[in-house]
């Protein structure tokens, strides 16, 4: 059965043109889904019943269901089942009086990077936005505060799945319905240059986030197999021409992996790579994967890394690390999970 959720208000107005309903349903429909976040169509008490009815026959209004939960320090990630046994990882990260939840823009991802267990499940499909926007909706009805802020750094990769994403982030940001700020949202990408090209075109002052993990082609290449055909070079050059169209800071996350790309050495190589250009990096302690040998750095290592950035003028976060007794590194749940 479709989702109604991956129907835009222009798609709704259609969809109530076929059943003979007028234009006007549409806002209240909206209003139903967005606002008051209903997941029964009887519940949408001012339309006549046999246009609930009718929506009730073709469009599905609970794309998904809670399969797995797990909390650690108010860190929450659980999985979410989807009709077709396919599932999905969310992670809700609590700040002050609000939330950030790491939604995922594909079932499983087919970029394989070697620290990263979304892709050791193998790739399924590309997500609906209904799909998509079903992440933000279960998030939100879990949290005790405002869910405020959207990352697309959960599973798959989403320049991989780019009409899905843009919809979903158009009604994320639309403001009659859930009204997330555009700058409230961000994509990641392992660098997809012809997305980042793309998405400089659409007009949304949506925060991109590059993962990079290197300070150089060779330990990229290592890492990150997608880096044989998207080069370091080539990606600083698509990234300059995104902030020129935009005005928008890129910002690099950085995993950083004991004795491969942590040395003062290296952090040099990122320095020479990002100095003078629209850059601010996000320094992530690597969660080990059962598949992947590498360490987490010490403290102490991961400090001198960042204060060699932070001198050279470079705006520098060493994100926190949560929710590990939980699997909270991106497809970590849903691996083991498929495993089981």
């Amino acid at each position: 059965m479709k989702l109604i959720h991956s129907l835009n208000k222009e798609e709704i107005t259609e969809v109530l043109k076929q059943f003979g309903a007028p234009a006007f349903r549409t806002k209240q429909i909206w209003n139903w889904l967005y606002v008051n976040k209903v997941t029964n169509w009887d519940d949408m008490a001012n339309l006549p019943a046999k246009l609930r009815t009718q929506l009730s026959s073709e469009y599905s209004i609970s794309p998904a269901s809670v399969d797995e939960a797990g909390n650690e320090s108010g860190t929450l990630k659980f999985l979410l089942n989807f009709d077709d046994g396919e599932q999905v990882e969310i992670v809700l990260i609590p700040a002050r009086k609000r939330y950030t939840v790491c939604v995922s823009s594909q079932a499983g991802c087919k970029y394989k990077c070697a620290f990263c267990a979304s892709g050791q499940a193998g790739f399924s499909r590309n997500l609906e936005a209904g799909e998509i926007i079903a992440q933000y909706l279960q998030a939100a009805s879990m949290a005790d505060a405002p869910v405020t802020h959207v990352v697309f750094m959960g599973i798959g990769e989403p320049f991989d799945n780019y009409d899905n994403v843009m919809k979903a982030i158009r009604i994320l940001n639309d403001k009659d319905g859930l009204n997330i700020g555009a700058r409230r949202i961000t994509i990641s990408t392992c660098g997809l240059i012809k997305g980042i090209e793309k998405l400089a075109k659409e007009n949304l002052q949506v925060e991109l986030s590059l993962s990079l993990h290197a300070p150089n082609q060779r330990i990229r290449e290592y890492l990150m197999p997608v880096a044989s055909k998207e080069s370091i070079a080539d990606l600083l050059v698509a990234c300059r021409e995104y902030f020129a169209e935009t005005k928008r800071i890129i910002t690099l996350e950085y995993t950083l992996i004991k004795g491969l790309n942590d040395s003062e050495h290296n952090a040099h190589q990122l320095l020479k790579l990002i100095r003078h250009k629209p850059f601010r990096v996000n320094l992530i302690p690597l969660s080990p994967v059962a598949e992947f040998q590498g360490e987490r750095p010490e403290k102490e290592t991961m400090l001198e890394f960042m204060d060699i950035l932070t001198n050279a003028g470079v705006n520098v976060t060493l994100r926190d690390s949560r929710g590990s007794q939980i699997k909270a590194a991106c497809g970590q749940l849903r691996y083991s999970n498929k495993d089981k």
